[in-house]
């Protein structure tokens, strides 16, 4: 940033015999920098993959199905889990898509709008992710209360007791709420960064172009 920062100072100084020359400048590290933010995204989605993927080995949730006498639905969750990686493979296809295309724009128009298109898709994949711990922790608080006999003694001992219900509902939204504030201060961190400096530097080309 501080480059660019310094070659738009040295712009502004010549800006009537080095327009032009300088103008390409500035545009070539702007697309620099934004193949390079788009190349991270693509980079940190793989990786995400691959750490959900290794621990989804560790996990085995079979054993649970069959001591609730329902192992059909080992059967559902491997249909599930394979739309899932479906759905976050199709993802890092459009990042990848996305990196080569804004590695090869040549326009000014182009760039932006390439831009802007990226920010879209990893929003999407952000709001995706986000949506799919809130739906898995419900799916799994409702097979667990109704079939799991530990959780079914549970609320069978809670029965009309207002009281012991309300604190229960009170534990697993809050359980529910930090698990999904995490998540998002981690997707904030790390995605909302290089987002930002997409949009920073689509802000810096449509002042070029104006």
């Amino acid at each position: 940033m501080k480059e660019l920062d310094l070659l738009k100072k040295d712009w502004q100084k010549n800006e009537t015999s080095f327009e032009q020359v300088t103008e390409k400048d500035i545009y070539r590290m702007i697309h620099k920098r934004s193949s390079s933010i788009v190349k991270w995204i693509l980079i940190l989605s793989v990786l995400e993959l691959v750490f959900w993927f290794v621990i989804g080995l560790g996990i085995n949730i079979d054993d649970d199905f069959k001591r609730m006498n329902h192992e059909e639905f080992s059967l559902y969750f491997k249909i599930y889990d394979n739309f899932n990686y479906l759905i976050l493979l199709t993802f890092i296809y459009l990042f990848y898509k996305n990196y080569k295309i804004i590695s090869t724009t040549v326009s000014t128009k182009q760039l932006m709008r390439d831009i802007i298109k990226t920010r879209k898709t990893v929003n999407y994949y952000v709001y995706y992710n986000l949506g799919q711990i809130v739906v898995l922790f419900f799916i799994f608080t409702f097979i667990s209360f109704k079939y799991n006999p530990d959780s079914v003694k549970l609320a069978n001992q809670i029965g009309d007791n207002y009281g012991m219900l309300a604190f229960t509902f009170l534990f697993l939204l809050t359980f529910i709420l930090i698990i999904f504030g995490l998540f998002w201060l981690f997707y904030r961190i790390v995605y909302g960064r290089l987002l930002k400096r997409l949009l920073d530097n689509y802000k810096e080309l449509k002042k070029i172009d104006l």
